[in-house]
């Protein structure tokens, strides 16, 4: 079985070192490392190879959202769930943003805490019970008001395929016509469709080219 290899990013030390014992308990978890905000150095990760990194999101001496920032744009791998009592919306829409995966609060039981790990580890979204529903939907409405279509577009993390993709369907094409110019099988096409929609919280193959169009 392989295991899901954790890393501890919590100020109070009884609760991090809480965590980490509960967290050694479970046979398909393994703690490689805890720290607070001001013994972390993120070019430790490098060396620790974590797959979910479990941040409070209330550091003393370290901006939380910076931290996740940094961990997403250089470890792209690595999952992050943010620990709080109980976020701000304007938090959650931020920490969404910037590429967290899932919350954890502080008053769950230690069954969701647990299932919320492996399924961000699964590669799930998991977000607080109060803002689930159309959050990611209401965050790009948010990043088109804020930031306008084109920096809306530049923010949504895609490979370069899946942007040459949203182009070719802000042209017009159909996923056949696609499937063809760019020598995929259409299979393949409709797979990263489904990612485009999945990242930019849309539902249809028309909302992504309005939003394309919007960002010219």
């Amino acid at each position: 079985m392989k295991r899901i290899r954790l890393i501890v990013i919590e100020d109070n030390r009884l609760l991090r070192d809480g965590i980490c014992a509960m967290l050694k308990k479970e046979a398909d978890f393994t703690v490689v490392a805890a720290f607070d905000d001001s013994d972390f150095d993120p070019e430790k990760l490098k060396e620790l190879k974590p797959n979910v990194v479990l941040l409070d999101l209330s550091l003393t001496e370290k901006d939380s959202l910076d931290l996740v920032n940094l961990l997403r744009n250089d470890h792209k791998d690595v999952k992050v769930i943010v620990m709080d009592l109980l976020p701000m919306r304007e938090d959650i829409l931020q920490f969404v943003e910037a590429g967290v995966s899932g919350f954890i609060m502080k008053d769950d039981t230690i069954s969701e805490f647990l299932k919320t790990i492996r399924a961000v580890n699964a590669g799930e979204k998991i977000l607080p019970p109060t803002a689930t529903g159309s959050l990611f939907s209401q965050i790009m409405e948010y990043g088109v008001k804020e930031l306008g279509p084109q920096k809306l577009i530049q923010s949504v993390r895609m490979t370069n395929r899946e942007k040459e993709i949203v182009q070719l369907i802000a042209e017009g094409l159909a996923n056949k016509e696609i499937a063809f110019k760019l020598n995929l099988s259409i299979y393949t096409v409709k797979s990263h469709v489904h990612n485009i929609l999945d990242k930019m919280a849309l539902n249809t193959r028309v909302q992504i080219a309005i939003h394309a169009n919007a960002a010219e």
